[in-house]
């Protein structure tokens, strides 16, 4: 019997005890033994061997630098365990979008048997094998860890600083989000933007510039698609995907989709005055997509959280051509308050979100927006960004 190890004591691991039902959890967090009211055992993961493990499967966030991944001998990903039993698969990766991107393919392919999973939260041992196609989220934390799996159809959105602490710079950010293509085999497709053009692959490579691009390559009238901003590049690579399947441009169905909450989510207080949830936001390229959207409006834009690492002076040089005012919160606000002074953008220090809303009802005009696209991570202060938004919009309507 095969001896499995599995690291992080979550999700994306417990489902795969259906594969490896005597497995044993490894996990940062344990302090002692235990065993679980399923009966599986959980060990802290200083009492992992590699002498007495086969085969190791670690939850995707777990960086390369954890020591579980640094003794592993036999490491594979989620997405390898079900490398040759998986029906026909879809990956969507990138920087941004990914989300919204696999749930509007759901949303025109569930008629013709899809399931979505992955990255969306939904691991893969949930989802049904017998299905006629899995249709997953795909992080660049799972696509390093993966060397077997490969998908049939490829959809990755623009690739933009993130996660770059986890990956230790830029080109190895990259490499992971391009790692499938150089993979693929004859006969499958991948939709990548045009930077990466000369890629080598087996794979049928379409390339794309931006939204028209798309739109064209795919013959889908734009102006009948109703999703603007960075909306309508998720819209036209899940109707791509529908045509290249199917053969088929669905504008009624894509248009009936609803977005799901904190990606640019614009709401109004007392006053009528609009404020827009973009907590979603937690880098700086969705920042600037959010930005872009509201170019004609003076923005009280809140900045600030976990960054990540990442260097934010290509933000500041795109603000400097905003009309803007930043209210800067998190982690990282004394870093974003030195930024704004160099490069002479106007910049209020908060001492939190609820003070930063504050300020703004202070200075927002009728004419003008509140956006709160924090450019990153959340988690130095709040649970996640659905709790830094959902506390947003609750100091808004208290107004």
């Amino acid at each position: 019997m095969k001896r499995v190890s599995l690291f992080g004591y979550g999700k994306t691991t417990k489902a795969l005890i259906k594969l490896y039902p005597h497995a044993i959890f490894y996990d940062d967090k344990c302090v002692k033994p235990f065993t679980d009211e399923n009966g599986f055992k959980i060990k802290p993961s200083s009492d992992f061997n590699p002498i007495y493990s086969d085969l190791e499967i670690p939850s995707p966030g777990i960086a390369p630098s954890n020591p579980l991944i640094q003794k592993a001998r036999n490491l594979i990903s989620e997405y390898d365990c079900f490398a040759k039993e998986s029906p026909l698969c879809v990956w969507i990766s990138g920087t941004n979008g990914k989300t919204t991107t696999t749930q509007m393919m759901q949303f025109l392919l569930s008629d013709k048997g899809s399931q979505e999973g992955g990255n969306i939260g939904r691991p893969l041992g949930e989802l049904d094998k017998q299905a006629n196609m899995w249709i997953l989220e795909t992080s660049s934390f799972t696509i390093h860890y993966t060397n077997k799996a490969v998908p049939n159809i490829y959809v990755l959105l623009p690739i933009t600083p993130d996660h770059l602490s986890w990956h230790g710079d830029m080109d190895n950010y990259i490499e992971a989000k391009l790692k499938p293509v150089a993979k693929m085999r004859e006969g499958e497709i991948a939709i990548i933007p045009y930077t990466y053009k000369d890629i080598k692959t087996s794979a049928h490579v379409i390339t794309y510039k931006d939204e028209n691009d798309l739109a064209a390559y795919f013959e889908i009238e734009i102006n009948k698609v109703n999703f603007k901003g960075a909306f309508l590049m998720d819209a036209l690579l899940a109707m791509a995907v529908d045509k290249i399947l199917f053969d088929r441009v669905d504008y009624e169905k894509i248009n009936t989709f609803v977005i799901d909450p904190h990606r640019q989510e614009e709401l109004c207080d007392a006053k009528g005055r609009l404020w827009v949830n973009d907590t979603k936001a937690t880098n700086l390229d969705a920042t600037i997509v959010a930005l872009k959207r509201y170019k004609d409006l003076h923005v009280h834009l809140i900045l600030g959280g976990d960054d990540k690492g990442v260097d934010l002076n290509e933000l500041f040089v795109y603000l400097q051509t905003c009309n803007v005012t930043i209210y800067a919160i998190g982690s990282n606000k004394e870093k974003l308050f030195n930024l704004a002074k160099e490069y002479k953008v106007t910049c209020n220090l908060c001492k939190n979100l609820i003070d930063a809303v504050e300020k703004i009802d202070k200075n927002l005009k009728d004419n003008e927006v509140a956006l709160l696209s924090p450019a990153a991570a959340s988690l130095d202060e709040f649970t996640s960004y659905a709790h830094r938004g959902d506390l947003f919009k609750k100091t808004v309507k208290e107004l």
